[in-house]
């Protein structure tokens, strides 16, 4: 990167560029980047399975309505929701449909071999590359770890970053940036770029839907930097001083690594309110996850197996709600269109 960019450019490109990190397959868990609730436990997918049959049974979600993963990466989760569907109510999987938004190739490909080898013909799956190309009439839309996923501008007491051969200047002055900094009380730290178009693409893709999204962050925005690097299990901060014993040059991580911030939750509330979708509400993924019927599954699943599988499964289930692992930092936050 020679020219002097903007740091969303720059981070689009690590990330989305035609080497960047997420444009090729890559590992997710213990011998990948970093851990999601999707890598810790099949019970994450098979609680939002559960709720999904709840929308169902309430009257939201028709029988034949859409079901929808955005950013699927390896497909894992949607295939843990159909699972549990197929346990629960299987009756449902020869109605519904399954749809995934995958803007890469490489990843549409492996998933698409990974549906085939885990159901074969039985499950109706179609890929879009944007929620753009989507028209429904009655959906469920689920995203996990998005939102902390999409470029942002890095703001400094007035002034925007600009990128030139991996060194940030604040230097630039960004009125939109700066209006989204004073809205969100920041004298610096990250603004998120593209939640306002994320939230209107969905509005028009579907007439009636709920849309329930995981990620780490808080409600309101942090008073700091957040941006980080995940490389290895081992996580850096963007500003690391390059006397630290922890200090990775730029160049080295650069399309080789994860890089994210915490996500600003009022920001995605209000991008999809001005969208026209009514935000529902906001809590952690302990609550979450207990709220959406976590613990009776896992009674099921005790009733069901031998005690030492059992064991091994509530283990692995727990870390999706203990406070120290992903229950509290990660976020759950819900919006419905009524149609």
């Amino acid at each position: 990167m020679g020219s002097s960019v903007k740091f969303s450019e720059y981070m689009t490109q690590w990330l989305y560029g035609d080497e960047g990190y997420y444009a090729t397959y890559k590992n997710i868990g213990k011998k990948g980047d970093f851990y999601t609730a999707v890598s810790t436990s099949k019970f994450f997918g098979g609680t939002i399975a559960k709720h999904i049959i709840s929308l169902v049974d309430e009257g939201f979600l028709a029988k034949n309505g859409v079901v929808c993963e955005i950013g699927a990466h390896h497909g894992y989760f949607l295939a843990d929701v159909i699972e549990f569907i197929y346990t629960l109510r299987p009756k449902l999987l020869e109605s519904l449909e399954f749809v995934i938004i995958e803007r890469f190739d490489d990843l549409e490909k492996f998933q698409k071999n990974y549906f085939q080898e885990s159901f074969g013909d039985v499950i109706n799956l179609t890929h879009y590359k944007s929620l753009s190309e989507l028209r429904c009439t009655n959906a469920f839309f689920i995203a996990n770890e998005i939102f902390d996923a999409f470029p942002c501008e890095l703001y400094y007491k007035g002034k925007t970053a600009q990128v030139d051969n991996h060194n940030v200047v604040f230097e630039s002055e960004d009125s939109w940036v700066t209006s989204k900094a004073q809205k969100y009380h920041k004298d610096r730290g990250e603004i998120a770029v593209g939640y306002e178009a994320f939230a209107s693409e969905m509005a028009q893709s579907c007439e009636k839907f709920e849309f329930i999204s995981f990620d780490y962050g808080e409600m309101q925005a942090r008073p700091d930097f957040s941006l980080r690097v995940y490389t290895k299990h081992k996580v850096l901060p963007f500003f690391t001083p390059k006397d630290s014993e922890e200090y990775i040059a730029r160049e080295e991580l650069f399309a080789k690594s994860d890089i994210t911030y915490d996500v600003t939750f009022e920001h995605v509330k209000d991008a999809f309110v001005e969208a026209g979708v009514e935000f529902v509400e906001f809590k952690a993924q302990m609550v979450a996850l207990v709220d959406m019927g976590l613990l009776e599954l896992l009674e099921i699943l005790k009733a069901n197996v031998e005690e030492k599988l059992y064991k091994q499964e509530l283990e692995k289930a727990k870390m999706l709600i203990m406070p120290n692992f992903l229950g509290e930092r990660f976020k759950m936050i819900r919006f419905r269109k009524e149609g």
